[in-house]
């Protein structure tokens, strides 16, 4: 299965917890792209990470999601797998959980509820 995992790049946070998850991943034979590792983060605007996380997106089965509750790098790679039907999970542990009414934690667990 080929696994594009959204998570925080620039502030860093949780980030060996995610190179555990990624490395749990490959381990078990999956093919997984994970941006700090697999997207060049050289660009100045961050366009072309976009671009590049998008092809990406469009090449995984599924789309497994950490998010620290800011970043905003993480929720353009959700609403590109959003648009494009991805299979979302949220990585236990590194996931806000869900609050009472709408809000991104929210709709990620319906989303995922829904795949």
């Amino acid at each position: 299965m080929r696994v594009f995992v959204i998570c925080p790049v620039r502030s860093g946070n949780r980030y060996i917890e995610v190179e555990e998850y990624v490395k749990y991943l490959e381990a078990r034979g999956h093919t997984v792209h994970w941006p700090p590792r697999d997207t060049g983060q050289d660009d100045p605007t961050g366009y072309r990470i976009c671009s590049d996380n998008h092809s990406a997106i469009l090449l995984a089965d599924e789309v497994h999601v950490a998010w620290d509750g800011e970043s905003q790098g993480c929720l353009f790679d959700l609403g590109m797998a959003f648009a494009e039907g991805k299979k979302v999970r949220r990585i236990p542990g590194l996931f806000p959980p869900p609050t009472e009414g709408k809000s991104y934690p929210s709709m990620v667990e319906d989303w995922e509820a829904r795949r």
